[in-house]
C-alpha cells in the first residue's frame, strides 16, 4: 500500500513537471511578450500591472497602464503623488478601492522601505490590496522567486487538468496543486504562460483545445461542452442619484465623496438635496439622466446643470471646492461625471 502511493506520487510529480515545462516551451514561443508590463520587468511595474489586472481584462488595463506609468514612471515619482492625481490616472478603470490601496501602499513604502518596493512574501502580502496570489505574482515575475498564483484562469486550467468541477473545488486544494505546477527553473515564464493559457487558450466558453499544449495531459480536453449563449444575467442592483453640477464660465463646482461608496474620495456635484438652499442663486440650463452600467451594479444618474455668476460660498460641512476646467484632469472623477463636464 505505502509502495503504491509512492509510485503513484512519483507518476504525479513527473507528470506535472512535464506539464510545467509545456507550459513554458508554450509561453517562449506564443506567449504575449507584447505586453507593456513584459517588456520592461520592475518590481514597481508588475506591482500596478497585477493591481489594475484584479477583475479587469488586460486590453482594458494596457491604456491605463502606460497611462499610469508615463505619469508616475518610478517608485520615487509615485510616492509624491497626491491620492487626487492617483485617482486622477484611475479614472474610467474602476473598482477604485484598488487605487485608494495603491495610495495606502505607496506611503508604507515610503516610509518603511524607503522608497524600495519590498523584496519578500511576507513584506508584500502586507502591502493594502495585495493577496496570496497577486504576492506570489510579484515574487515570480520581479524577483524570480517560484510562488504558486492562483487567479481566475489558473483555477480554470487546474481544474480542466484533473476534470474538477471548479465551483467543488477546495481552495486549498487549488493551491496544492498550483504549487506543485510551478516551474522551478523558470518561474517567470511558466507565471506568464499559464495566465496568458488560461486568458487566451482555455477560456471559460469554447476553449480551444486544438492549440493547447496540455491537451494529451488535460482530462478535460476535447471534452468540455461548447457554449450557445451565456445564462441571462441577474438583474442589477439599481442605484438612484440625483445630482446638480454647478458652474462658471471657467470653474466647476465639486465635493469630495467622503462617503464609504463605490466612489470613496472622488469628486462629485453635490446631491441635490444638499443644495436646495442654495439653488435659488444659480440658472438652471441643462438636465441630463444617465445610466451607468456597472459589475453588478446600475446607476441611475439624474444630472442638472446650474450656471453661477461667481465662485459661491456654499452653506455645508463637506469639502468642496471650485476647480478649473482646465485642470479637471488633475482630479478624480468618475466616468460618467468627466465625460458630462468635459462637454461642457
Amino acid at each position: 500500500m505505502i509502495k503504491s502511493q509512492f509510485l503513484k506520487k512519483i507518476f504525479l510529480n513527473k507528470r506535472y513537471q512535464l506539464i510545467s515545462q509545456k507550459v513554458v516551451q508554450w509561453y517562449l514561443e506564443h506567449g504575449r511578450h507584447d505586453l507593456p508590463w513584459r517588456k520592461k520587468v520592475t518590481p514597481y511595474r508588475i506591482w500596478i500591472s497585477e493591481i489594475m489586472l484584479q477583475q479587469t481584462q488586460v486590453k482594458t488595463v494596457i491604456p491605463y497602464f502606460k497611462n499610469f506609468i508615463k505619469k508616475f514612471p518610478t517608485q520615487k515619482k509615485l510616492s509624491e503623488a497626491s491620492e487626487d492625481q492617483i485617482l486622477a490616472a484611475w479614472s474610467g478603470l474602476g473598482f477604485y478601492r484598488r487605487a485608494r490601496n495603491i495610495f495606502a501602499s505607496k506611503e508604507i513604502i515610503r516610509k518603511q522601505y524607503g522608497n524600495r518596493f519590498p523584496k519578500t512574501f511576507d513584506q508584500i502580502i502586507e502591502l493594502p490590496g495585495i493577496g496570496k496570489s497577486t504576492a506570489g505574482a510579484i515574487m515570480s515575475l520581479a524577483y524570480l522567486v517560484p510562488q504558486p498564483i492562483l487567479d481566475g484562469n489558473v483555477k480554470r486550467v487546474i481544474a480542466r487538468l484533473i476534470k474538477k468541477d471548479i465551483n467543488l473545488l477546495k481552495e486549498n486544494e487549488l493551491w496544492k496543486l498550483s504549487e506543485e505546477l510551478i516551474n522551478q527553473n523558470d518561474c517567470f515564464s511558466y507565471t506568464q504562460g499559464i495566465m496568458d493559457l488560461g486568458a487566451t487558450i482555455c477560456t471559460p466558453l469554447n476553449p480551444a483545445c486544438n492549440d493547447c499544449p496540455l491537451n494529451t495531459h488535460c482530462l478535460s480536453a476535447f471534452k468540455v461542452t461548447p457554449a450557445s449563449k451565456r445564462k441571462s444575467a441577474l438583474a442589477k442592483k439599481v442605484i438612484p442619484m440625483n445630482l446638480s453640477l454647478i458652474q462658471t464660465k471657467e470653474s466647476i463646482l465639486l465635493v469630495k465623496n467622503e462617503a464609504s461608496s463605490i466612489w470613496k474620495n472622488l469628486w462629485l456635484p453635490f446631491e441635490s438635496k444638499l443644495l436646495k438652499n442654495n439653488i435659488k442663486n444659480f440658472k438652471l440650463t441643462a438636465a441630463q439622466e444617465i445610466r451607468h452600467e456597472l459589475t453588478h451594479r446600475r446607476l441611475d444618474l439624474k444630472l442638472k446643470i446650474y450656471l453661477s455668476s461667481k465662485e459661491s460660498q456654499i452653506n455645508t460641512n463637506q469639502q468642496y471646492r471650485w476647480i478649473k476646467k482646465d485642470r479637471i484632469d488633475e482630479y478624480g472623477l468618475p466616468k460618467p461625471i468627466s465625460k458630462v463636464i468635459k462637454q461642457l
